[in-house]
């Protein structure tokens, strides 16, 4: 399993970013990718997954303000953050489990990305 994260950087307070997972591997019903955060100091956090079965799920600090999706086609997993706040500045990790039913098991996620930094200014 190879997963490979793009598309952090800095925005300012309100703005948007996309994140983007390249993953090879990850296909089938018994599996679930997510995206996770760790800011400095902090413990990780599981925010947004889904299934595969394409039924998605959200933390509640990013319900309503992040989406997940996945293109199948590319084995890409995405992750639009919109009214971003310095709050949400950390390092983004996507993940893989190999299980299938609800993808918010976020301590069954062993294959990560390395990560990429978003930091969100005020």
């Amino acid at each position: 399993v190879q997963l490979a994260e793009s598309g952090g950087g800095s925005v300012q307070a309100g703005g948007s970013l996309r994140l983007s997972c390249a993953a090879s591997g990850v296909t089938g019903t018994n599996t679930c990718m997510g995206w996770f955060r760790q800011a400095p100091g902090k413990e990780r956090e599981g925010l947004a997954c889904v299934n595969g079965y394409g039924v998605t799920a959200y933390a509640d600090s990013v319900k309503g303000r992040f989406t997940v999706s996945k293109d199948e086609n590319s084995d890409t997993l995405y992750l639009q953050m919109n009214n971003l706040t310095p709050e949400d500045s950390a390092m983004y990790y996507c993940a893989a489990a190999w299980y299938g039913g609800v993808c918010y098991k976020w301590y069954e996620y062993h294959d990560w990305g390395q990560g990429t930094p978003v930091t969100v200014s005020s």
